[in-house]
């Protein structure tokens, strides 16, 4: 009996510990899976029961994945630099802020005299040259002269960058909102699918930034250049033995990042009608956790973090308040971070590994 007793008792705490085991192992396998469908699949239950329909959050999802396709194009700027020096350029945020103010002023100037069309495929060039030249003299002053120094000095560089756009954005609109008006019709419908207008400001995000992601994936894998980045992210001493100019190589990548900004900035004035000097800080800080969330130097996780905070942002504004937006956006990253420390499909980058 005593024998019994004592196996009996020494039998629970094998058991608990395995069920705790057991959920440890469906939370890694699972959890990330759960946290990201709460929000939606619980605001779904919500419409089915109170209004009897999914419209108003097939509406928010599709608000969303136009907000966080722009969010995509500027993290992919973040990611791009980080992915070949392992540093986030701060500026990069405000970079997009210059392309936003360039985009409206062209906009504002040749509108009337050219057209709509002509008038945002020259915003379109202008601001992507601008963002471009910008991004690759910071990467010549800021940044090459540092490549051998602590990770602090370039990083207290491109925050000193960042307050110099922030100023020279400040002057430029006078510290004021600039409104572009509304020339594409942003709420006009474009079509309706499933009770869900697809309005043209939909059309914009994606027809502008979809086609963007897809030439600068095809750069990155196919062309001459694109391997060369690859090979100088992977390892960039091993790259420049292979004859790569590293050098190069990294103008390219702060050319092609600041090109994105370019492009976001024409979407932003097109699709919010606003421009304002300090919108860099929260948009580039939206899209530098886009990037995070997604996994820092990976492109693919760069546009999916984007989208993802898009849709929380939409749901969140419609269905709670606006205000706990920020916190909620960042407490979805803290727990993406505790089930996934990479991101979500983030890779272990040379110096972690």
């Amino acid at each position: 009996m005593e024998a019994a007793s004592v196996t009996a008792s020494s039998s629970a705490p094998v058991a608990g510990s395995r069920f705790w085991t057991d959920v440890r192992n469906f939370l890694d396998a699972y959890g990330l899976i759960i946290l990201l469908l709460a929000m939606p699949v619980g605001y779904g239950l919500h419409d089915v029961i109170e209004d009897g329909s999914l419209t108003r959050l097939l509406i928010n999802l599709k608000d969303g994945l136009s907000n966080g396709a722009i969010y995509a194009t500027i993290a992919l700027g973040y990611t791009l630099v980080y992915g070949i020096i392992e540093l986030i350029n701060f500026a990069h945020g405000d970079l997009f802020m210059i392309g936003t103010a360039t985009s409206a002023a062209v906009l504002t100037a040749l509108m009337g005299p050219v057209g709509l069309l002509l008038a945002c495929v020259a915003a379109l060039l202008v601001a992507m040259i601008t963002c471009a030249l910008i991004n690759a003299m910071i990467e010549r002053v800021a940044y090459r002269p540092l490549r051998n120094a602590p990770k602090l000095a370039p990083l207290v560089a491109a925050v000193g960058f960042s307050f110099i756009l922030v100023n020279v954005g400040q002057l430029w609109l006078s510290g004021q909102h600039v409104s572009v008006g509304d020339p594409i019709q942003n709420r006009e419908p474009f079509f309706t699918v499933f009770d869900v207008a697809i309005t043209h400001g939909d059309v914009l995000s994606f027809g502008v930034t979809v086609p963007a992601l897809l030439l600068l994936t095809l750069f990155v894998t196919q062309s001459r250049l694109g391997k060369a980045m690859r090979a100088t992210a992977q390892d960039p001493e091993a790259a420049r033995l292979m004859g790569i100019n590293v050098d190069t190589t990294i103008s390219v990548t702060f050319i092609l990042g600041g090109l994105l900004a370019g492009v976001a900035g024409l979407v932003w004035a097109l699709y919010q009608n606003d421009v304002y000097f300090f919108q860099g800080f929260q948009a580039g800080l939206i899209a530098f956790t886009a990037a995070v969330m997604g996994g820092i130097g990976n492109l693919k996780g760069a546009v999916i973090g984007g989208l993802i905070i898009g849709c929380i942002q939409v749901m969140n504004d419609d269905r709670w308040d606006a205000t706990w937006t920020p916190a909620v956006v960042f407490g979805y990253l803290i727990l993406i971070m505790v089930f996934r420390p990479r991101g979500l499909i983030g890779e272990e980058t040379r110096e972690a590994g």
